[in-house]
């Protein structure tokens, strides 16, 4: 069955979503991050059932696309790595979840 030109072009603005925000991994970490003022590392290391070396990578991604702060200090000697979203990263992720909720309405069927 052909895609109506309505169709065509709701799947069009898929193109449009930002993929720093669309990739699982990210969208998982900036999901959790959305919802509270700030996590440790290991909440979200645990939350999310990543590696540390992949929690880290796109940690570092997101940070450099300035959506998530990252603050690492030290608690009793202890390194702890604060992350919280930026301005900038709670505005992407709330137009990214309002552009993907329009784009499954406009879809047929």
């Amino acid at each position: 069955m052909p895609v109506s030109r309505k169709g065509a072009h709701g799947l069009q603005k898929i193109v449009d979503i930002d993929r720093v925000v669309h990739e699982p991994a990210r969208l998982l970490i900036l999901s959790y991050l959305y919802v509270v003022e700030s996590a440790d590392f290991l909440f979200l290391l645990r939350q999310t059932n990543l590696t540390k070396g992949n929690l880290s990578s796109h940690l570092m991604k997101l940070e450099k696309a300035g959506y998530v702060n990252i603050d690492k200090k030290f608690v009793k000697k202890i390194p702890r790595t604060l992350l919280s979203l930026t301005k900038e990263g709670r505005k992407a992720f709330h137009e990214y979840s309002q552009r993907m909720k329009k784009i499954f309405k406009e879809l047929p069927g």
